[in-house]
């Protein structure tokens, strides 16, 4: 698909690569994204990727929307390396209990068993497509099919931060206590933005998640550590 240019108000232009949740997609969103990082034309304030699409916030007195498209479809037109190095995290999750009050529902709606859905959640690697919704709110993909659910009827008032959830082909994590309508089938310790961190969010677009199964006391143990400032997140550097 050729990109398109839109306009979005005034002060932003979104360029579209497609239209569906596809990781071809999303490696040539992030690509110019990080082309635009690299070079950026005048006047530009800021880029957000998003599924299909990237974002890019611009001061109107200091260019202009044709100024602004002829620049990016230089950049488009011209060879790169793929972008940066993303990261793979390895994410604790407990998937017990109290922090799993839809597991025994999407079992039934799948006919799974609990283990089964843990087994098949964490057996992906999934692929950070974009940050939305919630500061640090990471929309990834993509989930074994035999786990693809519509969101629920019936959206509870508050998701407890930390809440692991599926809908339809993705998966998520709850940074804040908020409003939610996924499928909640765990929940870690881990905090996915601090305002104190540089950078604020700990994931970004492009990265690389892996869940990995923990008990209730593991859970209390690793908040424990993390109030306390010794905790680590696991992660490493990844080809994109």
């Amino acid at each position: 698909m050729i990109p398109r240019f839109l306009s979005v108000g005034d002060r932003a232009l979104a360029i579209e690569f497609g239209d569906a949740i596809d990781r071809g997609v999303s490696r040539q969103v992030l690509r110019l994204d990080h082309a635009i990082r690299a070079d950026p034309p005048t006047g530009i304030v800021e880029n957000v990727p998003t599924f299909r699409s990237l974002m890019v916030h611009y001061d109107p007195l200091a260019t202009s929307r044709a100024n602004l498209e002829a620049a990016i479809t230089r950049l488009l037109d011209i060879e790169r390396e793929p972008p940066a190095v993303a990261r793979l995290w390895r994410i604790p999750v407990c998937y017990e209990g109290q922090f799993a009050p839809d597991l025994a529902e999407v079992a039934q709606q799948t006919g799974l068993v609990a283990a089964d859905i843990v087994a098949l959640h964490g057996a992906v690697r999934y692929h950070v497509y974009m940050l939305g919704f919630l500061p640090g709110f990471p929309y990834m993909g993509d989930l074994p099919p035999e786990l693809a659910l519509p969101r629920r009827a019936d959206p509870r008032v508050r998701v407890p931060a930390g809440s692991i959830a599926i809908a339809t082909t993705l998966t998520a994590i709850y940074p804040y206590e908020s409003p939610g309508g996924w499928h909640l089938i765990g929940a870690t310790p881990i905090r996915f933005f601090d305002p104190s961190r540089e950078p604020p969010s700990l994931l970004a677009a492009g990265d690389m998640v892996r869940f990995e199964a923990i008990g209730p006391d593991a859970f209390v143990a690793i908040r424990r550590s993390i109030e306390h400032g010794d905790y680590v997140i696991e992660s490493e550097p990844i080809e994109p």
